[in-house]
Protein backbone atom coordinates (compact mmCIF):
# COMPACT_ATOMS: atom_id res chain seq x y z
CA UNK A 1 0.00 0.00 0.00
CA UNK A 2 1.26 3.47 -0.88
CA UNK A 3 1.92 5.26 2.43
CA UNK A 4 2.77 8.63 0.89
CA UNK A 5 -0.56 10.31 1.57
CA UNK A 6 -3.86 9.69 3.35
CA UNK A 7 -6.42 7.98 1.15
CA UNK A 8 -9.98 8.96 0.35
CA UNK A 9 -12.85 6.53 0.83
CA UNK A 10 -12.59 5.74 -2.87
CA UNK A 11 -8.88 4.99 -2.56
CA UNK A 12 -7.63 8.23 -4.13
CA UNK A 13 -4.58 9.98 -2.71
CA UNK A 14 -5.62 13.06 -0.76
CA UNK A 15 -3.62 16.28 -0.75
CA UNK A 16 -3.73 19.02 1.83
CA UNK A 17 -4.94 22.39 0.50
CA UNK A 18 -2.80 24.21 3.03
CA UNK A 19 0.81 24.39 1.78
CA UNK A 20 2.99 22.10 3.85
CA UNK A 21 5.30 24.97 4.72
CA UNK A 22 2.43 27.07 6.10
CA UNK A 23 3.29 27.81 9.74
CA UNK A 24 1.03 25.83 12.04
CA UNK A 25 -1.22 28.26 13.85
CA UNK A 26 -1.20 30.89 11.09
CA UNK A 27 -4.42 32.67 10.13
CA UNK A 28 -5.05 30.63 6.99
CA UNK A 29 -8.70 30.83 5.93
CA UNK A 30 -10.65 27.72 6.92
CA UNK A 31 -12.73 25.99 4.28
CA UNK A 32 -15.28 23.33 5.16
CA UNK A 33 -13.81 20.01 3.98
CA UNK A 34 -15.56 17.15 2.24
CA UNK A 35 -18.83 18.91 1.51
CA UNK A 36 -19.12 17.05 -1.81
CA UNK A 37 -19.04 13.66 -0.06
CA UNK A 38 -22.11 11.72 1.02
CA UNK A 39 -20.66 10.28 4.23
CA UNK A 40 -17.84 10.64 6.75
CA UNK A 41 -14.66 9.37 5.09
CA UNK A 42 -12.10 9.40 7.92
CA UNK A 43 -11.88 9.66 11.72
CA UNK A 44 -9.16 11.94 13.12
CA UNK A 45 -8.18 11.75 16.79
CA UNK A 46 -6.21 14.44 18.65
CA UNK A 47 -4.88 13.94 22.18
CA UNK A 48 -4.64 16.29 25.13
CA UNK A 49 -1.36 17.96 24.16
CA UNK A 50 -2.79 18.71 20.70
CA UNK A 51 -5.73 20.60 22.22
CA UNK A 52 -3.97 22.06 25.27
CA UNK A 53 -5.00 25.68 24.68
CA UNK A 54 -6.72 28.01 22.22
CA UNK A 55 -3.69 28.17 19.95
CA UNK A 56 -3.46 24.40 19.70
CA UNK A 57 -7.19 24.12 18.99
CA UNK A 58 -6.73 26.53 16.09
CA UNK A 59 -3.91 24.35 14.76
CA UNK A 60 -6.11 21.26 14.94
CA UNK A 61 -8.84 23.12 13.06
CA UNK A 62 -6.34 23.93 10.29
CA UNK A 63 -5.31 20.29 10.04
CA UNK A 64 -8.90 19.06 9.96
CA UNK A 65 -9.85 21.54 7.23
CA UNK A 66 -6.72 21.12 5.11
CA UNK A 67 -7.89 17.96 3.32
CA UNK A 68 -10.77 19.01 1.02
CA UNK A 69 -11.42 15.48 -0.23
CA UNK A 70 -12.13 14.16 3.27
CA UNK A 71 -15.25 14.58 5.39
CA UNK A 72 -13.76 13.97 8.84
CA UNK A 73 -15.22 12.92 12.14
CA UNK A 74 -13.00 14.36 14.89
CA UNK A 75 -12.35 12.71 18.27
CA UNK A 76 -10.82 14.87 21.00
CA UNK A 77 -9.31 14.25 24.42
CA UNK A 78 -9.57 16.73 27.28
CA UNK A 79 -7.48 19.89 27.04
CA UNK A 80 -3.90 19.50 28.27
CA UNK A 81 -3.74 18.33 31.88
CA UNK A 82 -7.47 18.74 32.52
CA UNK A 83 -8.07 15.06 33.34
CA UNK A 84 -5.36 15.13 36.01
CA UNK A 85 -6.77 18.38 37.40
CA UNK A 86 -10.25 16.85 37.59
CA UNK A 87 -8.96 13.86 39.52
CA UNK A 88 -6.97 16.15 41.79
CA UNK A 89 -10.08 18.26 42.39
CA UNK A 90 -12.00 15.13 43.37
CA UNK A 91 -9.35 14.09 45.88
CA UNK A 92 -9.20 17.58 47.39
CA UNK A 93 -13.00 17.78 47.60
CA UNK A 94 -12.95 14.71 49.86
CA UNK A 95 -11.09 16.74 52.47
CA UNK A 96 -12.71 20.14 51.90
CA UNK A 97 -15.79 21.77 53.40
CA UNK A 98 -18.64 22.09 50.85
CA UNK A 99 -18.43 25.88 51.05
CA UNK A 100 -14.73 25.76 50.16
CA UNK A 101 -15.08 23.64 47.02
CA UNK A 102 -15.44 26.57 44.62
CA UNK A 103 -12.02 27.82 45.71
CA UNK A 104 -10.12 24.57 45.16
CA UNK A 105 -7.02 25.29 43.08
CA UNK A 106 -7.60 22.51 40.50
CA UNK A 107 -11.18 23.66 39.92
CA UNK A 108 -10.04 27.27 39.51
CA UNK A 109 -7.41 26.15 36.98
CA UNK A 110 -10.01 24.21 34.98
CA UNK A 111 -12.45 27.11 35.07
CA UNK A 112 -9.82 29.66 34.05
CA UNK A 113 -8.50 27.53 31.16
CA UNK A 114 -11.86 26.85 29.55
CA UNK A 115 -13.36 30.31 29.99
CA UNK A 116 -10.16 31.92 28.68
CA UNK A 117 -10.20 29.54 25.71
CA UNK A 118 -13.84 30.38 24.98
CA UNK A 119 -13.00 34.08 25.02
CA UNK A 120 -9.86 33.73 22.89
CA UNK A 121 -11.60 31.58 20.29
CA UNK A 122 -14.58 33.97 20.24
CA UNK A 123 -17.07 31.11 20.33
CA UNK A 124 -19.99 33.38 21.17
CA UNK A 125 -22.37 33.79 24.11
CA UNK A 126 -24.34 30.57 23.55
CA UNK A 127 -21.31 28.27 23.79
CA UNK A 128 -19.81 30.35 26.60
CA UNK A 129 -23.04 29.88 28.56
CA UNK A 130 -22.93 26.14 27.85
CA UNK A 131 -19.34 25.97 29.12
CA UNK A 132 -20.32 27.90 32.24
CA UNK A 133 -23.22 25.51 32.83
CA UNK A 134 -20.91 22.49 32.58
CA UNK A 135 -18.46 24.13 34.98
CA UNK A 136 -21.34 24.72 37.40
CA UNK A 137 -22.36 21.05 37.14
CA UNK A 138 -18.75 20.09 37.80
CA UNK A 139 -18.66 22.23 40.93
CA UNK A 140 -21.93 20.72 42.15
CA UNK A 141 -20.53 17.21 41.70
CA UNK A 142 -17.48 18.19 43.74
CA UNK A 143 -19.73 19.63 46.45
CA UNK A 144 -21.57 16.30 46.54
CA UNK A 145 -18.26 14.46 46.93
CA UNK A 146 -17.38 16.81 49.78
CA UNK A 147 -20.71 16.25 51.53
CA UNK A 148 -20.67 12.47 51.14
CA UNK A 149 -16.95 12.22 51.87
CA UNK A 150 -16.81 9.54 49.21
CA UNK A 151 -15.38 9.39 45.68
CA UNK A 152 -16.75 6.21 44.11
CA UNK A 153 -15.55 4.82 40.79
CA UNK A 154 -18.88 5.86 39.29
CA UNK A 155 -18.46 9.43 40.55
CA UNK A 156 -14.86 9.46 39.34
CA UNK A 157 -16.00 8.63 35.79
CA UNK A 158 -18.62 11.38 35.87
CA UNK A 159 -15.95 13.73 37.16
CA UNK A 160 -13.35 13.12 34.46
CA UNK A 161 -15.97 13.20 31.69
CA UNK A 162 -16.16 16.98 31.98
CA UNK A 163 -12.77 17.32 30.26
CA UNK A 164 -13.87 15.85 26.92
CA UNK A 165 -17.34 17.38 27.16
CA UNK A 166 -15.78 20.84 27.46
CA UNK A 167 -13.04 20.48 24.82
CA UNK A 168 -15.38 19.16 22.12
CA UNK A 169 -17.93 21.91 22.67
CA UNK A 170 -15.28 24.60 22.41
CA UNK A 171 -13.77 23.08 19.26
CA UNK A 172 -17.10 22.58 17.48
CA UNK A 173 -18.10 26.15 18.32
CA UNK A 174 -14.79 27.50 17.01
CA UNK A 175 -15.27 25.68 13.70
CA UNK A 176 -18.78 27.11 13.38
CA UNK A 177 -17.46 30.59 14.17
CA UNK A 178 -15.02 30.13 11.27
CA UNK A 179 -17.82 29.15 8.89
CA UNK A 180 -17.21 25.39 9.06
CA UNK A 181 -20.35 23.38 9.93
CA UNK A 182 -19.74 21.21 12.99
CA UNK A 183 -21.86 19.29 15.50
CA UNK A 184 -20.68 18.24 18.95
CA UNK A 185 -21.57 14.72 20.16
CA UNK A 186 -21.08 13.09 23.54
CA UNK A 187 -20.02 9.51 22.80
CA UNK A 188 -22.28 8.19 25.56
CA UNK A 189 -25.30 9.74 23.79
CA UNK A 190 -24.62 8.39 20.29
CA UNK A 191 -24.03 4.74 21.02
CA UNK A 192 -20.79 3.89 22.84
CA UNK A 193 -22.28 1.22 25.11
CA UNK A 194 -20.04 -0.42 27.70
CA UNK A 195 -19.96 -2.69 30.70
CA UNK A 196 -20.59 -1.05 34.05
CA UNK A 197 -16.98 -1.51 35.15
CA UNK A 198 -16.36 2.10 36.07
CA UNK A 199 -12.92 3.62 35.30
CA UNK A 200 -12.05 0.76 32.92
CA UNK A 201 -15.19 -0.25 31.04
CA UNK A 202 -15.28 -2.75 28.18
CA UNK A 203 -17.02 -1.77 24.96
CA UNK A 204 -20.00 -3.86 23.89
CA UNK A 205 -19.26 -4.16 20.19
CA UNK A 206 -22.53 -5.96 19.54
CA UNK A 207 -24.49 -2.94 20.80
CA UNK A 208 -22.12 -0.08 19.98
CA UNK A 209 -21.25 -0.72 16.33
CA UNK A 210 -24.83 -0.59 14.95
CA UNK A 211 -25.81 2.30 17.24
CA UNK A 212 -22.84 4.42 16.18
CA UNK A 213 -23.39 3.55 12.53
CA UNK A 214 -26.97 4.79 12.77
CA UNK A 215 -26.03 7.96 14.68
CA UNK A 216 -23.22 9.07 12.36
CA UNK A 217 -24.51 7.96 8.95
CA UNK A 218 -25.78 10.97 7.01
CA UNK A 219 -29.24 10.75 5.39
CA UNK A 220 -29.11 9.91 1.68
CA UNK A 221 -29.52 12.82 -0.68
CA UNK A 222 -29.86 15.46 2.04
CA UNK A 223 -29.07 18.93 0.72
CA UNK A 224 -27.26 21.65 2.63
CA UNK A 225 -24.02 21.75 4.62
CA UNK A 226 -22.69 18.56 6.15
CA UNK A 227 -21.55 19.23 9.72
CA UNK A 228 -18.30 17.65 10.92
CA UNK A 229 -19.06 15.35 13.87
CA UNK A 230 -16.92 16.33 16.89
CA UNK A 231 -17.00 13.43 19.37
CA UNK A 232 -15.78 13.02 22.94
CA UNK A 233 -13.06 10.42 23.28
CA UNK A 234 -12.65 8.09 26.27
CA UNK A 235 -16.33 8.06 27.32
CA UNK A 236 -19.21 5.60 27.14
CA UNK A 237 -22.47 4.69 28.85
CA UNK A 238 -22.96 1.66 31.09
CA UNK A 239 -25.30 -0.89 29.54
CA UNK A 240 -27.29 -1.53 32.73
CA UNK A 241 -26.78 1.57 34.88
CA UNK A 242 -27.00 4.14 32.09
CA UNK A 243 -24.22 6.05 33.86
CA UNK A 244 -21.19 7.65 32.22
CA UNK A 245 -18.23 5.28 32.03
CA UNK A 246 -14.62 5.69 30.90
CA UNK A 247 -12.66 3.32 28.69
CA UNK A 248 -9.41 3.26 30.64
CA UNK A 249 -5.91 3.78 29.32
CA UNK A 250 -5.86 4.51 25.58
CA UNK A 251 -9.59 5.23 25.70
CA UNK A 252 -9.62 8.08 23.18
CA UNK A 253 -7.68 5.99 20.65
CA UNK A 254 -10.24 3.24 21.21
CA UNK A 255 -13.07 5.70 20.53
CA UNK A 256 -11.38 6.62 17.25
CA UNK A 257 -11.01 3.06 16.02
CA UNK A 258 -14.49 2.15 17.27
CA UNK A 259 -16.04 4.92 15.17
CA UNK A 260 -13.98 3.89 12.15
CA UNK A 261 -15.14 0.29 12.51
CA UNK A 262 -18.77 1.34 12.91
CA UNK A 263 -18.64 3.46 9.74
CA UNK A 264 -16.83 0.80 7.72
CA UNK A 265 -13.87 3.07 6.96
CA UNK A 266 -10.58 1.77 5.52
CA UNK A 267 -8.48 4.00 7.79
CA UNK A 268 -8.54 6.21 10.87
CA UNK A 269 -5.87 8.69 11.91
CA UNK A 270 -4.32 9.25 15.33
CA UNK A 271 -2.44 12.56 15.35
CA UNK A 272 0.55 12.91 17.68
CA UNK A 273 3.68 15.08 17.90
CA UNK A 274 6.08 12.67 16.13
CA UNK A 275 6.32 11.37 12.56
CA UNK A 276 4.46 8.16 13.35
CA UNK A 277 6.11 5.22 15.09
CA UNK A 278 9.91 5.45 15.09
CA UNK A 279 12.48 2.68 14.79
CA UNK A 280 13.63 3.45 18.34
CA UNK A 281 13.70 6.24 20.93
CA UNK A 282 15.25 9.30 19.22
CA UNK A 283 16.42 10.60 22.60
CA UNK A 284 18.80 7.64 22.74
CA UNK A 285 19.49 7.19 19.03
CA UNK A 286 19.13 10.47 17.10
CA UNK A 287 19.21 8.51 13.82
CA UNK A 288 15.83 6.92 14.60
CA UNK A 289 13.49 7.07 11.62
CA UNK A 290 9.76 6.55 11.02
CA UNK A 291 8.41 3.06 10.43
CA UNK A 292 6.17 3.00 7.35
CA UNK A 293 4.03 0.00 8.34
CA UNK A 294 3.33 -2.20 11.35
CA UNK A 295 0.98 -5.06 12.03
CA UNK A 296 -1.34 -4.91 15.03
CA UNK A 297 0.71 -7.74 16.55
CA UNK A 298 3.95 -5.77 16.17
CA UNK A 299 2.34 -2.65 17.62
CA UNK A 300 1.05 -4.66 20.59
CA UNK A 301 4.56 -5.97 21.27
CA UNK A 302 5.99 -2.45 21.15
CA UNK A 303 3.33 -1.23 23.57
CA UNK A 304 4.02 -4.17 25.92
CA UNK A 305 7.66 -3.13 26.17
CA UNK A 306 6.78 0.50 26.81
CA UNK A 307 6.91 2.17 23.39
CA UNK A 308 4.26 4.85 22.91
CA UNK A 309 2.29 3.56 19.93
CA UNK A 310 -1.34 2.63 20.50
CA UNK A 311 -2.76 0.89 23.52
CA UNK A 312 -3.56 -2.72 22.52
CA UNK A 313 -7.25 -2.25 23.32
CA UNK A 314 -7.43 0.49 20.69
CA UNK A 315 -6.76 -2.15 18.03
CA UNK A 316 -9.65 -4.40 19.05
CA UNK A 317 -12.32 -2.72 16.87
CA UNK A 318 -10.28 -3.52 13.75
CA UNK A 319 -10.36 -7.19 14.72
CA UNK A 320 -14.13 -6.96 15.27
CA UNK A 321 -14.57 -6.01 11.60
CA UNK A 322 -12.24 -8.66 10.23
CA UNK A 323 -9.05 -6.62 10.20
CA UNK A 324 -10.24 -4.32 7.41
CA UNK A 325 -9.54 -1.11 9.37
CA UNK A 326 -6.11 0.51 9.37
CA UNK A 327 -4.78 3.02 11.92
CA UNK A 328 -2.41 5.71 10.66
CA UNK A 329 -0.28 7.55 13.24
CA UNK A 330 0.51 11.04 11.96
CA UNK A 331 2.39 14.14 13.11
CA UNK A 332 0.37 17.30 13.73
CA UNK A 333 3.58 19.34 13.30
CA UNK A 334 4.44 17.73 9.96
CA UNK A 335 1.26 17.17 7.97
CA UNK A 336 3.18 16.09 4.88
CA UNK A 337 4.77 13.09 6.60
CA UNK A 338 2.99 9.83 5.72
CA UNK A 339 3.23 8.56 9.29
CA UNK A 340 2.91 4.90 10.23
CA UNK A 341 0.09 2.68 8.99
CA UNK A 342 -0.89 -0.11 11.41
CA UNK A 343 -2.89 -2.95 9.84
CA UNK A 344 -3.82 -6.57 10.47
CA UNK A 345 -1.35 -7.84 7.85
CA UNK A 346 1.46 -6.48 5.72
CA UNK A 347 4.03 -7.72 3.23
CA UNK A 348 6.81 -9.21 5.38
CA UNK A 349 8.98 -10.46 2.51
CA UNK A 350 11.50 -7.63 2.88
CA UNK A 351 11.09 -7.12 6.63
CA UNK A 352 13.91 -8.05 8.98
CA UNK A 353 13.78 -5.84 12.07
CA UNK A 354 10.90 -3.37 12.35
CA UNK A 355 11.73 -1.46 15.54
CA UNK A 356 13.66 -1.62 18.81
CA UNK A 357 12.71 -0.69 22.36
CA UNK A 358 15.00 -0.05 25.33
CA UNK A 359 13.74 -0.34 28.89
CA UNK A 360 16.36 0.50 31.51
CA UNK A 361 16.77 -0.16 35.23
CA UNK A 362 14.94 -3.48 35.36
CA UNK A 363 15.53 -6.57 37.49
CA UNK A 364 16.59 -9.95 36.08
CA UNK A 365 15.54 -13.07 37.90
CA UNK A 366 16.89 -16.62 37.62
CA UNK A 367 15.20 -19.84 38.72
CA UNK A 368 15.03 -23.64 38.56
CA UNK A 369 12.34 -26.34 38.99
CA UNK A 370 8.52 -25.91 39.13
CA UNK A 371 8.44 -22.29 38.04
CA UNK A 372 5.70 -22.22 35.45
CA UNK A 373 3.07 -23.11 38.03
CA UNK A 374 4.35 -20.38 40.33
CA UNK A 375 4.19 -17.79 37.56
CA UNK A 376 0.64 -18.87 36.74
CA UNK A 377 -0.47 -18.51 40.37
CA UNK A 378 1.13 -15.06 40.56
CA UNK A 379 -0.58 -14.14 37.24
CA UNK A 380 2.72 -13.22 35.60
CA UNK A 381 3.79 -13.80 32.01
CA UNK A 382 6.78 -16.14 31.60
CA UNK A 383 8.88 -13.92 29.37
CA UNK A 384 11.59 -11.33 29.63
CA UNK A 385 9.94 -8.45 31.45
CA UNK A 386 10.46 -6.02 34.30
CA UNK A 387 8.79 -6.40 37.68
CA UNK A 388 7.58 -3.76 40.07
CA UNK A 389 8.92 -4.15 43.62
CA UNK A 390 5.68 -5.67 44.92
CA UNK A 391 5.63 -8.34 42.21
CA UNK A 392 9.27 -9.19 42.86
CA UNK A 393 8.71 -9.74 46.59
CA UNK A 394 5.66 -11.96 45.98
CA UNK A 395 7.52 -13.95 43.33
CA UNK A 396 10.60 -14.57 45.49
CA UNK A 397 8.37 -15.62 48.38
CA UNK A 398 6.47 -18.07 46.16
CA UNK A 399 9.72 -19.69 45.00
CA UNK A 400 10.81 -20.58 48.55
CA UNK A 401 10.95 -24.35 48.98
CA UNK A 402 10.56 -24.98 45.26
CA UNK A 403 13.68 -23.61 43.65
CA UNK A 404 16.84 -21.69 44.12
CA UNK A 405 16.02 -18.18 42.96
CA UNK A 406 18.14 -15.10 42.48
CA UNK A 407 17.76 -11.69 40.96
CA UNK A 408 20.05 -8.95 39.72
CA UNK A 409 19.25 -5.27 39.50
CA UNK A 410 20.62 -2.63 37.15
CA UNK A 411 19.74 -4.38 33.92
CA UNK A 412 18.18 -3.19 30.66
CA UNK A 413 15.92 -4.95 28.19
CA UNK A 414 16.47 -4.36 24.48
CA UNK A 415 13.54 -5.72 22.49
CA UNK A 416 13.79 -6.22 18.72
CA UNK A 417 10.47 -6.49 16.86
CA UNK A 418 11.40 -8.71 13.94
CA UNK A 419 10.27 -11.09 11.21
CA UNK A 420 9.91 -14.54 12.79
CA UNK A 421 10.63 -16.19 9.44
CA UNK A 422 14.12 -14.69 9.46
CA UNK A 423 15.05 -15.12 13.14
CA UNK A 424 18.31 -16.95 12.42
CA UNK A 425 19.49 -14.12 10.17
CA UNK A 426 18.54 -11.55 12.80
CA UNK A 427 20.38 -13.44 15.54
CA UNK A 428 23.49 -13.83 13.40
CA UNK A 429 23.75 -10.08 12.93
CA UNK A 430 22.86 -9.38 16.57
CA UNK A 431 25.71 -11.58 17.81
CA UNK A 432 28.11 -9.95 15.36
CA UNK A 433 27.22 -6.55 16.83
CA UNK A 434 27.53 -7.80 20.41
CA UNK A 435 30.95 -9.24 19.61
CA UNK A 436 32.19 -6.02 18.02
CA UNK A 437 30.93 -3.98 20.98
CA UNK A 438 32.28 -6.50 23.53
CA UNK A 439 28.86 -6.74 25.22
CA UNK A 440 27.88 -9.81 27.24
CA UNK A 441 24.18 -10.68 27.09
CA UNK A 442 22.90 -11.72 30.52
CA UNK A 443 19.77 -13.38 29.16
CA UNK A 444 17.91 -13.80 25.86
CA UNK A 445 14.27 -14.60 25.18
CA UNK A 446 11.90 -14.97 22.26
CA UNK A 447 8.39 -13.96 23.29
CA UNK A 448 5.37 -16.21 23.00
CA UNK A 449 4.11 -14.10 20.09
CA UNK A 450 7.31 -14.96 18.16
CA UNK A 451 7.53 -11.38 16.91
CA UNK A 452 10.19 -10.20 19.34
CA UNK A 453 13.69 -11.11 20.48
CA UNK A 454 14.66 -9.65 23.85
CA UNK A 455 18.17 -9.19 25.21
CA UNK A 456 19.12 -8.32 28.78
CA UNK A 457 22.33 -6.34 29.16
CA UNK A 458 23.83 -4.25 31.94
CA UNK A 459 22.45 -0.72 32.23
CA UNK A 460 25.87 0.77 31.54
CA UNK A 461 26.07 -1.01 28.18
CA UNK A 462 22.48 -0.54 27.06
CA UNK A 463 22.69 2.71 25.11
CA UNK A 464 25.81 1.79 23.15
CA UNK A 465 24.29 -1.61 22.37
CA UNK A 466 21.03 -0.09 21.13
CA UNK A 467 22.92 2.46 19.05
CA UNK A 468 25.07 -0.24 17.46
CA UNK A 469 22.09 -2.51 16.76
CA UNK A 470 20.17 0.36 15.21
CA UNK A 471 23.12 1.19 12.97
CA UNK A 472 23.36 -2.46 11.91
CA UNK A 473 19.72 -2.89 10.95
CA UNK A 474 18.60 0.59 9.90
CA UNK A 475 21.59 2.68 8.88
CA UNK A 476 23.16 0.48 6.24
CA UNK A 477 22.01 -1.63 3.32
CA UNK A 478 20.35 -4.82 4.50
Amino acid sequence: MDGARPMSAEGRAVRSTVPLDTPVGSDAKLQAPGQHLDQVSVVMKFGGSSVANAGRLREVAQIVCSFPDQLPCVVLSAMGKTTNLLLQAGEEALHARPAAVSGLAPLRAIRDLHLATAAELEVGPETTAEVQQLLHQLEQLLVGISIMQDLTHRARDSLVSFGERLSTRLFAAYLRAQGVPAAQHDAFDIGVITSDTFTNADVSYELSLPALREALTLPDGEAGPKPLPIVTGFLGRGQHTGAITTLGRGGSDLTCTLLGAALGLPEVQVWKDVDGVLTTDPRVVPAARPVAELTFEEATELAFFGATVLHPQAMQPAQEVGGQLGVRVKNSYNRGAPGTLITADRDMSAALVTAMVLKSNVTMYGFLARVFDVFARQKLSVDVRDLIEDELEHLMSAFQGIAKASYRRGMSIICLICNVQRTSHVLERVFNVLGRENVNVQMMSQGASKTNISLIVRDGEAKKTLTALHAEFFEQQQ
